[in-house]
């Protein structure tokens, strides 16, 4: 499938696509790319960070927005996705292929790398049933960085994950709390989902009293490890009860308009608000419509939109009147601050040819 390459942020280079049998998922946790990626039909497209993009991210080769790339397919864009963590088998394209062909996975599967700090995928105390294999699980391990995946998972993918892990029984979808997971756009994934293992045979092997790195041992030599299943993994979590809605992740909002502080609509988004605003910039450019309200749209450079960031005391809750009030005109994304925050925000849909930029001062009240 073509011979065009390209060098990733490992430094390695990497067809464009690239197919299943480039990683083949045996032994397991089986190979990973070596790039982020969105997987669909046995095929794997990269993925590259671009502040450009309304979504944040581009699919290679033909440059698209991963959000139109996606709604191509007739698939949700990332702002209905949730993030879950993948530090075992979840990130091998193969892998993917098999939730398609044994649990019924449909639409594209987004897989993102990310740097894990704290944590570490380690070798579980009980061997898989299925195949005699050793899976993993994850742990807390401070001073360790590891580099694993994040899943942006639909409604129906993260029934199927479920269903794959086995949740309740093998594993438990939780909220994981230690340690930081950063996707390679520098947005920082806080309070990540995770399956981590729900009973003894997926608590991590202690061999001579330690948890034993996946990343340190293979599989043929974690088959034969001894020892006994540690009493717990160590994590700071908050067990899933149901289904996460997509809004539930990030907390934050990023105000530029007339929701910020003092501006006319602040009555509307104060009593849907905790703490103080807090003000901070994030990257694109803000333009005048001629309406009393701004539209900001990616690019421009740097960190120079001036706003507030508003913790949402319930963004299942607020959100939905946030929208209605920002209307058609607006789409809502995630967009990721300089120091790594994700919050919510509204991009101007239309067109802004005429449109003046706004001043750094801007105020409308």
């Amino acid at each position: 499938m073509g011979g065009i390459r390209k060098h990733t942020a490992s430094g390695a280079a990497l067809a464009l696509p690239f197919t299943d049998d480039r990683h083949p998922a045996e032994p397991y946790p089986g190979a990973r790319p070596g790039a982020c990626f969105v997987h669909l039909d046995g095929a794997g497209w990269p993925v590259d960070p671009d502040p450009m993009t309304d979504s944040g991210w581009r699919v290679s080769p033909d440059g698209v927005d991963l959000d139109e790339w996606l709604a191509g397919h007739g698939e949700p864009p990332m702002a209905e996705r949730t993030p879950v963590l993948a530090y075992g088998s979840n990130a091998n394209p193969a892998k993917v292929t098999w939730l398609r062909e044994e649990l019924g996975l449909t639409g594209p599967a987004v897989v993102l790398r990310a740097r894990c700090e704290g944590l570490a995928a380690v070798w579980a105390s009980g061997l898989r049933k299925v195949d005699g294999q050793r899976p993993a699980t994850l742990a807390a391990m401070p001073d360790v960085t590891e580099e694993h995946a994040v899943w942006f998972a639909t409604a129906e993918q993260l029934r199927v994950l479920d269903r794959c892990e086995g949740r309740g029984l093998r594993y438990r979808l939780v909220r994981v709390h230690s340690g930081r997971v950063t996707l390679f756009d520098g947005s920082v994934v806080d309070s990540v989902l995770a399956y981590t293992g729900a009973g003894r045979r997926r608590m991590p092997l202690l061999s001579a009293g330690e948890p034993v790195r996946c990343a340190e041992v293979d599989q043929v030599g974690a088959r034969w490890l001894g020892g006994r299943p540690a009493p717990d993994d160590g994590l700071d979590v908050t067990p899933v009860h149901g289904y996460p809605a997509p809004d539930e992740w990030p907390d934050r909002l990023f105000a530029y308009g007339t929701l910020q502080p003092g501006q006319s609509a602040w009555g509307l988004v104060e009593p849907l608000t905790s703490g103080s605003p807090e003000p901070a910039r994030a990257s694109g450019t803000l333009h005048d419509t001629g309406l009393g309200y701004p539209a900001l749209r990616p690019g421009g450079g740097g960190a120079n939109v001036p706003g507030h960031v508003l913790r949402l005391t319930s963004p299942e809750e607020a959100l939905p009147v946030l929208d209605k009030y920002e209307g058609d005109e607006y789409r809502r994304v995630r967009v990721t601050l300089p120091d790594g925050r994700v919050c919510w925000t509204y991009l101007w849909r239309g067109p802004v040819d005429g449109f003046a930029e706004l001043p750094e001062g801007w105020v409308r009240r």
